[in-house]
């Protein structure tokens, strides 16, 4: 793949090379479209969504009731869900399974930041656009779900996560995506500490964790050796996985097609069709990441360095309290 300058990457572009050449091919490269996605993907969407209008409105100074957010939340379903349109790949699971987790995503998301003055918004669906190296030639994009002033004059970088599943301490530390976002806040805000938080919604836990000035200029060189790696790229051979029920593409991809048992793909009638890279046109998807697990989160073993546990009082109909969401 040849490379232009300024030609923009994402965290979400290098996991899609990183979990398989192939299908970053066929996305990629082949900018093949798909009309369907995981209901996993599709319910991640929708609560981001409902977070985000939740965000925005508090921002002003109002707060709408967590009846009328929950309400909104299921009129949002009922008008998005298409079932042609969305796959449900874990056998023996319904769709209402996925609509429940994502109402208590929603809900959790609700209480643990009610009465929604523990903080301020600096930005809400923020779009950041940055250099990894001074002449330009290896740019990144992301959106940042909020990011935040706290009380203590810090900056925190705030990611909403619907997945089960609650990584360990280790594995937060070494995560890419939000340590990139923190290149891009640190031009903004070049003397304020940043801490990064991730909220695991279906489960109401939080991780957090902080990157040394060493640790982010090896994460700014680690990325462009990796992007370098992904352009090299020419035989984008298959990494066949668990992953492979969940791929967009597995009814053209014969390799993800025999791992899961099913019969080779048959040929193409048609070219694909291809639409302008999603990197120009769009937000990366707001969770794209492994599937949620549907199964019992393990037990995870926190420290308060590492768990933020803010006050949290019962939701109450305050004189400022609306139904903005109805």
């Amino acid at each position: 793949m040849m490379r232009d300058v300024g030609f923009l990457y994402s965290h979400s572009r290098l996991s899609s090379f990183d979990n398989c050449p192939r299908a970053f091919r066929y996305r990629y490269v082949d900018k093949i479209t798909v009309d369907v996605q995981s209901i996993e993907a599709f319910m991640g969407k929708l609560v981001h969504s409902v977070a985000e209008k939740v965000n925005l409105v508090t921002a002003t100074g109002k707060v709408p009731s967590l009846p009328s957010v929950l309400r909104r939340y299921e009129i949002m379903w009922d008008e998005a869900y298409h079932p042609s349109q969305v796959r449900v790949v874990r056998e023996g699971t319904e769709p209402d399974l996925y609509r429940s987790i994502g109402a208590r995503c929603t809900e959790n998301f609700y209480r643990r930041h009610y009465p929604f003055d523990l903080d301020e918004s600096l930005g809400i669906e923020e779009k950041v656009l940055f250099n990894l190296e001074p002449t330009g030639k290896y740019k990144l994009r992301g959106v940042i779900d909020r990011l935040v002033r706290t009380r203590a004059d810090g900056i925190e970088i705030h990611d909403y996560k619907t997945g089960q599943r609650v990584p360990s301490q280790k594995i937060a530390d070494r995560d890419r995506q939000l340590a990139l976002y923190q290149l891009a806040v640190r031009e903004r805000f070049p003397d304020e500490p940043v801490t990064l938080v991730w909220h695991y919604l279906a489960s109401d836990r939080v991780r957090t964790s902080e990157r040394s000035p060493e640790q982010l200029e090896a994460l700014r060189a680690e990325t462009v050796e990796r992007i370098d790696v992904a352009e090299a790229e020419t035989e984008y051979s298959p990494k066949t996985g668990p992953l492979c029920g969940w791929c967009e593409y597995n009814d053209r991809c014969e390799a993800g097609r025999s791992h899961l048992g099913l019969e080779p793909p048959a040929a193409e009638s048609e070219p694909p069709h291809t639409v302008p890279d999603a990197f120009e046109t769009a937000s990366p998807p707001a969770d794209e990441a492994p599937p949620a697990d549907l199964e019992p989160a393990p037990p995870v073993v926190e420290t308060p360095t590492q768990v933020l546990e803010p006050t949290r009082p019962e939701p109450t109909p305050p004189a400022r309290q609306l139904d903005l969401f109805s």
